[in-house]
This record gives structure tokens, sequence and C-alpha cells, in this order.
């Protein structure tokens, strides 16, 4: 079997120590704060809460997908190496991203018509997409074959399922997500939604929920609704947060009382999401019977 590296980019929002453990070879996209251009790259939890508080403050942000020659330095670092390369993209329903990478492999293949170089769109965000990435990565650790695993991804991707409650209605306003009377009057009235990842990769509206904790309970009883037969799964379970990391825990704490799964990854939501869902989101992935 042919040895292959598998790749993703930085809005997998992992945290540091798993990108250096399984030195995980990562495609950069890019964030704004206060005018200021950085790189969305398995940022310090110095950095992340400085983040967060800035937008707290009001300091505007922009992103900024990853670049096709950004792209293609990287894979040309990985296949020089005479590996082949698998890489998982953030979704091509909220970025451009999956596309650079798929024009950057096209470019590669002549370059090095001995490797394979498959890129698939994950359809996924934040650590629904990590999610997709940690079981290439066990499944490769397991022996599986890259075609192995490319197969696995496109079959499971369709049972990801995101689940996303935010704090703050106008960050969602900001990005276009809902509309400014609507942020309006769902912050005087304490309206909170609950939002997910559909089949094409966009972040779409499910529910409208009154109160902070009615919508951190809602994101698992949501889950109750998608499981199905995946609820006796041992799966692992990931959640992410917009540093309010006590109201994840919260609901990790209502997903193993009412499913008994023991096994999670808590990470914080990284710029590139950030930016658009802003302080205090969370978000719930796992695996399920339909999206």
């Amino acid at each position: 079997m042919a040895e292959y590296m598998i790749s993703t980019d930085t809005s997998c929002d992992f945290p540091y120590e798993y990108v250096q453990q399984h030195q995980l070879p990562l495609v950069t996209l890019f964030y704004s704060i206060d005018d200021v251009m950085g790189p969305d790259g398995s940022p310090t939890l110095e950095n992340l809460k400085s983040f967060y508080n800035k937008m707290r403050q009001g300091a505007p942000t922009k992103t900024q997908q990853a670049s096709i020659e950004d792209t293609e330095k990287l894979f040309r670092t990985i296949l020089s190496k005479g590996v082949d390369l698998l890489h998982i993209a953030f979704s091509s329903g909220l970025s451009g991203t999956a596309n650079a990478a798929r024009l950057a492999a096209e470019t590669l293949k002549e370059e090095f018509p001995d490797r394979k170089i498959m890129v698939v769109d994950s359809l996924c965000a934040s650590m629904g997409q990590g999610l997709l990435v940690d079981s290439a990565i066990r499944m490769k650790e397991a022996g599986k074959s890259i075609e192995e695993v490319a197969q696995w991804l496109e079959e499971n991707i369709p049972h990801l399922c995101h689940l996303f409650t935010v704090e703050d209605l106008k960050y969602l306003q900001r990005g276009g997500r809902i509309s400014k009377t609507t942020a309006l009057v769902g912050t005087m009235i304490g309206i909170k939604p609950v939002l997910h990842v559909d089949d094409e990769g966009k972040l779409v509206p499910l529910a409208k929920v009154r109160g902070r904790k009615q919508s951190l309970q809602a994101l698992v009883d949501r889950m109750e609704q998608q499981i199905g037969s995946y609820r006796d799964s041992k799966q692992r379970i990931f959640i992410s947060h917009g540093d309010c990391e006590e109201d994840a825990r919260y609901v990790a704490e209502l997903v193993k009382q009412r499913f008994g799964y023991e096994d999670f990854m808590i990470s914080f939501i990284g710029p590139t999401i950030g930016s658009h869902a802003g302080p205090g989101t969370v978000a719930l992935f796992f695996m399920g019977e339909k999206r």
C-alpha cells in the first residue's frame, strides 16, 4: 500500500496540541480584526481570548479564503516527499477554499504524475470538519488505504450533523445570515437561533428558542431527533465554542447524561468561523441518520 498523508485547512478548529501531535499539515485561511490581517492557524489560547474580547468590544472582522498559491505550496511540499495526498477541505457551501484545493491539485497532477492527489469537499465547518479529519487519521493509523478512507468520507459526509446556537444575533446579521430587523427583534425578546449545516454545506436556521440555557438544551434535543441508528455507536462527540467553555461543557454533560457518550473533544472556534458566529457560539457535532 502506497504511503500517504492527510491534510486539511485551518477552519477545522483543532487545538494546537492536536495539530502538533498528529503533524497535521494545514492550508491557512486568513482573518482581520481592527483592520490587522493575520493567519488563522491553530492560534494560542491567549490569542483566541484576545480575538473574542476585541469582538465583544466592537472590533470589525473580515475573513479571507485560502489562496490557490498557498494551497499549491503546501501540496507540493507533501508530494515532494514521495507520498500520496488526501486533503479534506472546508465546505464549498461556505468558502471557496475547497475549489482552490481542487485547482491546486489539478495543477500539481502534471508535476507529480505518479502521485495520487485526492481532494474531498467536507461540506462541513469548524469541528464538524475536524470530526471528519480525526476519523480519517484514525482509519489511516488502522492501516486503511487512501482509497478506503476517501470512500468512507464521501459515504459519511451526509451523516455528519452540525448544530449551532449563538449568544448575540448581530454577528449573523453582519454576515447576512439574518436580516437587521430579525436581529433587532430577536435580541429584544431574547430569541436564540439553532442553526445547522445542510446537505449542501450551507449554514441555515433550524429553530428559534427563547433564552440561553434553553438554546443549549435545544442542541441536545435536536441531536436526539437526528441521531437515529447512530445512537448506539461508540462515537467521539465534538463541541466547539466562541470563548464560552463553561457552556460547551454544559452541553457535553447533557449529551453524556442522555446518550451515555464518554469521548468528547472540546475546542475553541477559530477566527475564520468565529468572525461570522461571534463570541458565545456553541456548536455540537456528531454522526447521525441525517443532517
